[in-house]
């Protein structure tokens, strides 16, 4: 249970503050948005969904399937990040934060699995 909390606990603020960068459109967000072709306002989306999966994960400490749903929606929102950074032929620099995040989240669903 305490891996779990841990995982779930490091994720939820990484995805908060990917999320909310997005959401608040900081510069940083608006260049990368422009690099992967979206527009700010389906990159404000993007950082909902994080923000909305944060939440899943936290809430899944006490309702398993929530958690369940939010790590699998992570890691479908991680495998976007990885395709588009593929398509538009990032480097390991560019491809790394998401494999690893997606490492991770990985990592929640086999603890959550495993504490069931």
């Amino acid at each position: 249970m305490i891996v779990l909390t841990v995982f779930a606990v490091l994720l939820a603020v990484l995805f908060v503050v990917l999320g909310v960068s997005k959401l608040l459109a900081l510069p940083r967000m608006r260049e990368l948005a422009t690099h992967a072709g979206f527009s700010v306002a389906a990159y404000r989306g993007i950082g909902a969904l994080e923000v909305a999966g944060a939440a899943g994960l936290l809430i899944g400490l006490t309702v398993p399937l929530l958690g369940a749903s939010a790590g699998v929606g992570l890691l479908l929102l991680l495998a976007g990040a990885v395709v588009t950074h593929v398509r538009n032929g990032d480097g390991v620099r560019e491809l790394a934060p998401a494999v690893v995040c997606a490492v991770l989240v990985a990592g929640y669903l086999a603890a959550l699995g495993l504490s069931s």
